[in-house]
């Protein structure tokens, strides 16, 4: 049950005591030394994932968190119902269209999976959507692949590639059923229903048709989990022996792509690092031909990042470029297919103004960028070279490209979200730059958007700068800063990324109890632009963490809270923030929830046989060859810094076993470290899951509710 009145002023949040003492697992000291610099590792052995014995520590880990949380089983349950209260549960997507066909997703109460369908088109001309109904027969729709067939007997599922063929013809579906991001495709003739005998395993995710259905490009990885090659598959060859190899990288530090323009008219093999990208080409029609080989768009210089897209205009073949090289945020050239060098420039570099995408259609591109902190998308005219952005009335919202497979479309389908207001899919007319909505998500039981608020402040950092912080609650609990309140306090701050405004059904079960939900845009996210993201990577990684401890003063000082009522959260590399603010600021933090997260960063970044280690190098720097990384990362690494003498907040770690981006020996390590200083820390590792977690929306609603029931005891709500 909620509550709108006010939270008290103070709070004694119980503690998670439990009659099952904490696993103690042994001490077998293993002696790391580099640089001249020895460090004893006593759970190291925690790694052999295949070792019983470490089987049998993770479990015990779990049943001694189903001990201490038990008395939260009712608030689990009722934070549980109140997510799916709030959902409907059989529902359709919004149909886009592709050829011939309308293509959609169904959900069906009580299956955890989706179910792709499509249905036809009414005639050429027909580019308003189908409205469908759950009750309501579509007419001539086919059922393509339900994802609860799929998963049956496996205790995870996901769905890593779908495509259907140019013509409609052929479907391919990649299935990964242990969450370890390798997925076995398949093929299905879907004019006769008939399964086709490929079966390719061990692919990556974003296996693809080529135009007419007759051949499959897909990547495969390496030993250390990167994706390093392309294939071709012709159709109707069992298994992968027919397959032939068309692109390869032999540099640890890059991941490869392949995919197929909007036009169709090229196959587009990508090859890229943290800071560095090379394009090569070919054309789509010539890309089975045993002597075609990719064209190098421009060959790669360390440093230069750079993106391609095709157009035709006037009949003439170009190339859209978006690149890095002397534009720190980036600029837009273009240049003939025959002669890439010889460039014309689009949209110049200009500060602060991040350009982040260009898309391609026939008669117009479209930008998606970043301006004031926020995605914002714009239609750029060929001729013109003018930006027309496509503006939305809310102060804190984001704006993206969505689903637009058509070449020639008089509609762009475009995504809004902000915090307060359910994501959106709006048509944008082009002749008119009319706005349609078509679809927004619905939200049960009686949700009014009025109902909730939200703000952006700024808090400043120990060296002057201004750190954005995105601030949303429930208006009848009063505006933040009048008065102390429980708050939530997410951060990510590394690879770029953005936490950007987006809308979540579980958060309202938090502000309906009186919590104030607030991001922390910290440097080395993207958010204020290329330069922010460089000033909290490398050597300036720490930059990340005292944002985020200056944040949280800030929200101390300012009166919007107290470190009793301040709960932490972050995941992967926001994990690393976490463990990171737990050593720097213990004592503002009343509980940390730290998602799969990376707490033993320089064991990990040294070992270069480990997944993703060497591209990584790029994001954190060298440790392995360069002294003064190794110093500046053991300075600052979760696991190596834990402190004596200190009071930790309490922390909840969680992580999956099957996890081939964040290893579940990091947190397993971390948790039994802090307890050897008496900190109140508890381990979940999910023994069939992934890097994202459990699969399944009623597995992933419990899992969210699991979460949210110890930060509402932490945070002294769990009876609100």
């Amino acid at each position: 049950m909620t509550n709108d009145s006010p939270a008290p002023a103070s709070v004694s949040p119980a503690s998670s005591a439990s009659p099952v003492p904490p696993p103690a697992p042994a001490r077998r000291p293993t002696i790391r030394s580099h640089h001249g610099d020895s460090f004893e590792d006593p759970y190291e052995w925690l790694r052999a994932k295949d070792d019983p014995e470490v089987i049998a520590h993770l479990e015990a880990e779990n049943a001694h968190t189903d001990a201490a949380l038990a008395h939260l089983e009712p608030l689990r349950e009722r934070i549980f119902q109140e997510i799916k209260g709030r959902v409907r549960e059989t529902d359709l997507s919004l149909p886009s269209r592709r050829g011939d066909w309308w293509y959609y997703a169904r959900t069906v109460e009580g299956k955890q999976y989706g179910i792709q369908c499509r249905a036809p088109i009414a005639g050429p001309d027909d580019w308003t959507p189908p409205v469908l109904a759950p009750d309501v027969d579509v007419p001539g729709e086919q059922i393509l692949l339900d994802g609860n067939a799929e998963a049956e007997g496996h205790d995870f599922f996901s769905l890593g590639s779908f495509d259907v063929s140019s013509d409609g013809t052929r479907m391919l579906w990649g299935v990964d059923v242990t969450g370890d991001e390798r997925y076995t495709v398949r093929v299905k003739d879907l004019t006769t229903g008939e399964v086709l005998p490929d079966v390719l395993e061990d692919t990556f995710s974003g296996a693809q048709f080529l135009p007419g259905g007759a051949h499959i490009v897909y990547t495969t990885v390496d030993d250390a989990w990167r994706p390093d090659r392309a294939w071709l598959h012709p159709v109707g060859s069992p298994g992968r022996d027919d397959d032939r190899e068309i692109y390869r990288d032999e540099d640890e530090r890059f991941w490869v792509g392949a995919g197929v323009t909007r036009s169709d008219r090229f196959l587009v093999l990508q090859s890229g690092s943290s800071i560095t990208s090379e394009v090569s080409l070919v054309e789509a029609a010539h890309a089975t031909d045993p002597d075609a080989s990719p064209t190098v768009v421009w060959p790669r210089r360390e440093g230069v990042e750079y993106g391609v897209d095709h157009a035709a205009i006037d009949g003439e073949d170009w190339l859209y470029i978006l690149h890095n090289d002397g534009a720190l945020d980036f600029e837009l050239v273009r240049a003939r297919v025959d002669s890439p060098d010889q460039t014309k420039t689009v949209l110049p570099h200009e500060p602060g103004r991040r350009l982040l995408d260009v898309d391609c259609f026939r008669d117009f591109a479209v930008v998606e960028y970043r301006q004031d902190g926020f995605p914002r998308v714009a239609v750029l005219d060929y001729r013109t070279h003018q930006l027309t952005e496509i503006r939305f009335d809310e102060p804190l919202y984001a704006a993206g490209l969505g689903g637009n497979p058509e070449w020639a479309p008089p509609v762009l389908r475009v995504g809004h979200a902000s915090f307060t207001t359910p994501a959106a899919v709006f048509e944008y007319v082009l002749e008119t730059g009319e706005l349609i909505l078509r679809r927004r998500a619905e939200v049960l039981g009686g949700f009014d958007p009025d109902d909730y608020a939200q703000a952006r402040v700024w808090a400043p950092a120990q060296d002057g700068t201004s750190i954005p912080v995105s601030l949303v609650w429930k208006r009848s609990f009063g505006e933040p800063g009048t008065a102390p309140r429980p708050v939530h306090l997410y951060g990510y701050g590394s690879y770029e990324h953005s936490i950007d405004p987006a809308f979540s059904v579980a958060r309202l079960s938090e502000l309906d109890r009186g919590v104030v939900f607030a991001v922390a845009h910290v440097r080395g996210g993207g958010e204020m632009g290329r330069q922010w993201y460089e000033e909290g990577k490398l050597q300036s990684k720490r930059n990340t963490f005292t944002d985020f401890v200056d944040v949280a003063r800030h929200l101390v000082d300012g009166g919007y809270t107290s470190p009793d009522r301040l709960v932490a959260e972050g995941g992967s590399a926001g994990g690393l923030l976490m463990g990171a603010v737990a050593n720097l600021a213990p004592e503002l933090f009343a509980g940390i929830l730290a998602d799969v997260p990376f707490v033993d960063a320089l064991t990990s970044i040294l070992d270069p046989s480990l997944p993703l280690t060497v591209i990584e190098w790029d994001e954190w720097g060298d440790p392995l060859h360069d002294p003064e990384v190794y110093a500046y990362m053991k300075s600052y690494t979760p696991y190596e810094n834990v402190r004596e003498g200190v009071t930790y907040p309490r922390i909840l770690a969680m992580t999956s076993l099957n996890d081939t981006r964040v290893l579940y020996v990091e947190p397993a390590k971390w948790v039994a470290r802090l307890r050897e200083v008496g900190a109140d820390a508890l381990f979940k590792c999910e023994m069939a899951a992934g890097h994202g977690g459990v699969s399944g929306r009623y597995n992933s609603w419990r899992e969210r509710a699991f979460q949210l029931a110890w930060l509402f005891d932490v945070l002294g709500v769990a009876d609100a």
